[in-house]
């Protein structure tokens, strides 16, 4: 019987999205070849390599269509428009494969339908668009459905886009979703936790005319809305709160950055201003300590505290930083360009180093605590202790650096190499006793540091210490293009600067004031990215957010908006919210509001028969999108319905109980893995200890996010790994025993009502009296049949429940 219940509520696979999108303006078959769509990924994957921006054999440059169309060395023309019999472009696809002068002259020949499309391209001119992402956002105006559809264009302007694009694909609208299932969308859309029954049934039983939008409104002003939007964008930041490699040792102090960002997200903090404390909290003109808290940002990637290379490691540290602020703010992989051009977007190597120039004066992570933790002053604790102690750590630094400056020009080899980061000279004096430094200076610079350490750590009211970004001083070091990446290889020098498809005026730099601590550079850097004449960033977040409230974004490859990634399925859609994000001063709560209000949103997930027939995937949105519930969910839903979640919220990570087995899965068992009692072990799954190496398993099975680079977006698997732990782990047994014992106090004596309750908890709805049978049917054969107590099979019962379909997925 057990089985049967199983069988009932079992967890049902999700569709594998492989197929294209529709494009707004997708042509038929018959139609022109579109130059974005069809021609350029082919000349980027078969023909840039040895005809763009890094190389021009025989004088061919397919970098833009005046390069492309010019005179070849061999006096042709490689695309003469109008004319594929006289473009030599043409007639090299067409050679036989063992001739000397075919293209492209290794793997494959082309295909036939690609020749003809290049064809046909040629054909009408050889026109030459410039990518979407690449181009200024305009603000479209809403499209207006003609009257003869006979129908309302929907609440939102956003519905007037989405029904233009279904009324030409000739596809109906779904309804309105059921009040009980919108409520239960919108609580975990926006909060994470599923509604409790008793909301359930106020909202279905309001009959104001507004009593959705005052749903969405509470739910948007809960403390939980940020803890649910801080772990989207956690997953984007690589978030993890250790190393990675054998030791895997913590990041102390990391869990400030997490709660900034819940912070960030219930306060509605404008995006651009969240946007400026990331990457350079500390040069703001009013630094406060929330932004120096922010700007943990740079120092959750990965770190090697036994690298055989140093040097290198400093600048793999550095891609890390520019790779993730790319991709998070930019929707661009420009850490394709560290050892070469891009191979598909029109970037230069040289535009990676004049990025990486923005951070090359950031001290690089290690394990001196002095050299990353940063001490965060409260205005409110400020005291005459503080200030003794900032003079003394500066009287110490300025003794420091005189014995330093001392010793440097006697340096050689490694050594001299290694003294360029602060946390190895006490290491490299100390090797050079007598030859650099006498016996009692080392001694003197080695009780200075330690001093200075002391300092640091102080425990003094206000002296708060976070991780956070330092930089070695006011003037940044030069910066130089890498030959293959190679940080020994200097190739040439470049000043730092935007990547040349922004067509954005370089920046300049005036001299920080004596007294700075950094070089202002990345200030003026994220005032760039956060200027509304970007013309990604808004673009980019934007995506993101519909992303996160349709399971898909208009661009489903959100951190690549580039000439790799996918288009857009609305264009002007995108456009249009973009520039209603901008004009609403990048308040995301005010976008999320506009997005949930519409009718697209609330569509039903049940697709007509036409849009499984002609759109399967779902690429129109002419219904919503049914989703599993993500790994946070799932546990944290379940310790609601057993009345054991705890909702206090911030300060350091939790570590719930994890099995001998899976702690003995580490080089050194148990290491790293603290002990937290029941009642905080039971807090929101945001708040549990991400250590890279040992993922709390109930968040692994569970596709939780990949920690060690930026995961845009989440793998939603179906498998075996995921029921056993969730019929036979300790987790979920012991939360089977919570529910039973919930129901048992609530109804004492009374199976049939305890049954009911176990339901309408776990699935937020009426149940029906057949359901009740078949579970009082189930708890009467596991003692008849296996001698199990009453106690027991009511467990087994409650553990069957939340193990259903109808828990685990939405809609």
């Amino acid at each position: 019987m057990v089985s049967h219940w199983l069988l009932l509520f079992a967890i049902t696979a999700a569709p594998v999205e492989d197929a294209e999108p529709v494009r707004e303006n997708a042509p038929d078959v018959q139609m022109e070849v579109d130059f974005g769509r069809d021609i350029r990924p082919i000349l980027s994957r078969r023909c840039t390599q040895c005809h763009g921006s890094a190389e021009q054999e025989g004088g061919l440059d397919f970098s833009s269509r005046a390069l492309a169309l010019a005179e070849l060395d061999s006096g042709e023309r490689a695309i003469v428009p109008d004319d594929r019999e006289a473009s030599a472009l043409w007639e090299r696809i067409h050679l036989a494969a063992d001739d000397e002068m075919r293209m492209p002259p290794e793997g494959d020949p082309l295909s036939e339908e690609e020749k003809e499309k290049l064809g046909q391209w040629i054909e009408a001119g050889a026109p030459w668009q410039e990518h979407w992402a690449f181009q200024q956002p305009t603000a479209p105006e809403p499209p207006l459905l003609p009257a003869t559809t006979g129908g309302p264009g929907g609440r939102s302007p956003i519905d007037r886009f989405i029904r233009t694009r279904l009324l030409s694909a000739d596809l109906p609208v779904a309804q309105e979703a059921p009040r009980r299932q919108l409520i239960r969308r919108l609580h975990y859309d926006l909060t994470g936790l599923p509604p409790t029954k008793d909301a359930v049934e106020a909202f279905v039983n309001d009959t104001a005319p507004d009593a959705y939008e005052q749903l969405v409104d509470r739910l948007l002003a809960s403390p939980q809305f940020g803890e649910r939007w801080a772990r989207h964008w956690m997953d984007v930041i690589r978030y993890a709160e250790t190393n990675s490699y054998e030791r895997d040792a913590a990041k102390p102090f990391v869990w400030r950055y997490r709660d900034y960002i819940v912070r960030a997200f219930n306060e509605d903090m404008p995006y651009d201003q969240f946007i400026r404390e990331q990457i350079a909290g500390d040069e703001l003109d009013q630094v406060t300590p929330e932004s120096m808290v922010a700007t943990g940002f740079y120092r959750l990637g990965l770190f090697d505290d036994e690298t055989a290379d140093p040097y290198k490691h400093y600048f793999d540290q550095l891609d890390d930083m520019l790779a993730t602020t790319s991709q998070a703010f930019l929707g661009l992989t420009i850490n394709c360009c560290r050892c070469h051009d891009h191979k598909i977007d029109p970037m230069p190597q040289e535009d990676y180093y004049r990025m990486l120039a923005f951070y090359r004066n950031i001290k690089r992570y290690s394990k001196d605590r002095t050299n990353i933790l940063q001490s965060v002053r409260l205005p409110e604790h400020a005291s005459e202790a503080l200030e003794k102690i900032d003079t003394e750590k500066q009287e110490i630094a300025e003794k420091l650096a005189e014995i330093e400056k001392a010793a440097r020009p006697k340096l050689e080899g490694v050594d001299r190499d290694d003294f360029k980061y602060e946390e190895y000279r006490q290491q490299v004096l100390r090797r050079n006793i007598p030859k650099v430094i006498s016996v009692d200076e080392y001694k003197r610079y080695r009780d200075l540091n330690n001093r200075r350490r002391e300092l640091l750590l102080s425990d003094v009211p206000g002296n708060q210490l976070a991780l956070a970004v330092v930089e070695n001083g006011r003037l940044a070091p030069k910066t130089h293009l890498l030959g293959r990446g190679n940080p020994r290889v200097e190739v040439r020098e470049v000043e730092p600067g935007y990547p040349a498809i922004f067509a954005a005026v370089n920046p300049t730099f005036s001299e920080p004031p004596a007294e700075a601590r950094s070089s202002h550079r990345r200030k003026v850097l994220a005032e760039w990215i956060a200027s509304t004449d970007n013309m990604l960033t808004a673009r980019v977040l934007v995506n993101r957010l519909w992303q996160h409230l349709f399971g898909r974004g208009i661009v489903r490859s959100p951190n690549n908006f580039g000439l790799g990634g996918s288009p857009p399925t609305h264009p002007l859609l995108l456009d249009y919210l973009a520039a209603e994000f901008v004009e609403g001063d990048w308040q995301m709560k005010s976008l999320i509001r506009q997005i949930v209000l519409s009718d697209t949103y609330r569509s039903s997930s049940r697709p007509s028969k036409e849009a499984v027939a002609r759109d399967p995937l779902n690429h129109l949105f002419s219904h919503q999108n049914m989703r599993r519930l993500s790994a946070e969910e799932v546990r944290d839903s379940i310790l609601q319905v057993t009345d054991q979640l705890n909702l206090q919220q911030q300060g350091p990570s939790i570590y719930p109980e994890i099995s001998k087995e899976v702690l003995h899965s580490q080089s050194m068992p148990g290491k790293g893995w603290g002990h937290s009692p029941p009642d905080q072990a039971a807090r929101r799954s945001i708040y549990i200890h991400i250590k890279r190496t040992l993922v709390a398993p109930i968040l692994k099975i569970f596709d939780f996010a990949e920690t060690d680079l930026s995961c845009p977006v989440r793998f939603e698997t179906t498998q075996p790994t995921q029921a056993l732990p969730m019929l036979n782990g300790k987790f979920a047994q012991d939360q089977a025993a919570a529910l039973a014992e919930r129901v048992e106090h609530a109804y004492p004596g009374d199976q049939a009502a305890q049954v009911k309750e176990i339901l309408e908890l776990v699935w937020q709805r009426p149940i029906q009296k057949q359901e009740i049978n078949a579970g009082l049917s189930l708890i009467n054969q596991l003692q008849q049949q296996d001698g199990a107590s009453l106690r027991r099979a009511l467990e087994t019962f409650s553990l069957v429940a939340i193990n259903s379909n109808e828990f685990i997925y939405l809609d």
